[in-house]
């Protein structure tokens, strides 16, 4: 039996009820800081969405290309700068849902070919998700980050606010620092499994270096 798919695309997980498989990759444990997860969110939302703050700055300034006002000018800046402040706050707000919680909690995590798994302590039964909320991966310097997919909404809204949603869309990730794999071999059957996925491209890098202790 397959774990479900959290709704939400991922911002919600589930209860892991599967039995772990022996080709379970596990780690140490680690903590997303919350200041950590806004930046990198920030980022990339900017380096997606930057068009959106310059509509408005296009917009308000176009009166002034025919009857040159400083009015235009300092509307068309003041409307842009609230809005990247607005989008701003928005993806702050992220770190406070109660959705979102488990982003930030203490965890272990469980790569399994079936599912990904998070484990706040021994007692208490792991929550997971299925591999297919995985959009895509990104490798860095000195971690991993998986980018949730967008959930689909269309079944809970339509029209505009469909649109609307799916424009303000703040992206979720999970941030895997490579200094949680336990060894260099767990880290290398980690890139093998994405590169399985279709996650990573089968050329990407060399077989890692080993990770430092935690």
């Amino acid at each position: 039996m397959q774990p479900p798919i959290p709704r939400g695309g991922g911002r919600q997980f589930v209860q892991q009820q599967q039995a772990p498989s022996p080709l379970a990759i596990r780690t140490k444990k680690h903590q997303l800081d919350k200041n950590t997860f806004t930046r990198m969110a920030l980022t990339q939302v900017w380096k997606r969405d930057w068009w959106q703050a310059v509509i408005p700055l296009v917009v308000l300034l176009l009166p002034a290309a025919f009857s040159f006002s400083w009015w235009w000018v300092a509307a068309a800046v003041l409307v842009a700068v609230l809005y990247v402040l607005v989008r701003s706050a928005q993806v702050t707000g992220v770190t406070q849902m109660e959705q979102s919680k488990v982003l930030f909690d203490r965890v272990s995590y469980e790569f399994d070919p079936r599912y990904i798994a998070m484990r706040s302590n021994e007692k208490d039964p792991p929550r997971g998700m299925n591999w297919d909320t995985i959009e895509s991966v990104r490798r860095d310097k000195d971690a991993y980050v998986l980018n949730l997919k967008q959930p689909d909404v269309a079944d809970q809204i339509s029209g505009w606010r469909l649109w609307l949603a799916k424009l303000m869309w703040v992206p979720v990730f999970l941030h895997i620092p490579t200094r949680i794999f336990n060894s260099a071999k767990d880290q290398q059957m980690f890139e093998n499994l994405l590169r399985r996925k279709n996650l990573l491209p089968t050329e990407a890098g060399a077989t890692p270096n080993a990770p430092k202790a935690a």
